[in-house]
């Protein structure tokens, strides 16, 4: 935006702005210090921790499923760009913790298959011997 001070000061003018290219999108400086957070890598790192939080419920190893896909999404993005993107350590973490709940969202799903099983064939057993 371009402010006129001459108009303002001189004239006692109400200032005008006049605004430049507001319909052409702005490119990004790949030279400059400010590098932008990378997308998703935040919600990465969250549901990572909340995989592993809730990995005994059958909540982590979705929470997980979900943190892995947008965690390789965002690595796609950075990997096309690292220059202008910051926050790669974060999305890692989160990514890793993504696995991790996952997996021990996956071992419990066996453990409570298992469980089952064994109650299955218990309770099976129980009522067969009953009839005779």
């Amino acid at each position: 935006m371009i402010f006129h001070f001459s108009d303002y000061i001189y004239c006692n003018k109400t200032p005008q702005l006049f605004m430049e290219n507001t319909n052409q999108p702005q490119k990004e400086n790949i030279f400059s210090n400010q590098r932008t957070m990378l997308p998703n890598a935040t919600a990465v790192l969250v549901l990572g921790i909340c995989s592993i939080v809730f990995s005994c419920f059958f909540v982590g190893a979705i929470l997980g499923i979900i943190g892995l896909v947008l965690g390789a999404k965002a690595k796609k993005v950075y990997n096309a760009s690292p220059a202008i993107y910051e926050g790669y350590g974060q999305l890692n973490a989160g990514y890793i913790m993504s696995i991790i709940g996952t997996c021990l969202g996956g071992l419990y799903l066996i453990y409570w298959i298992i469980w089952v099983i064994i109650l299955g064939t218990a309770s099976a057993s129980i009522w067969s011997g009953m009839g005779s």
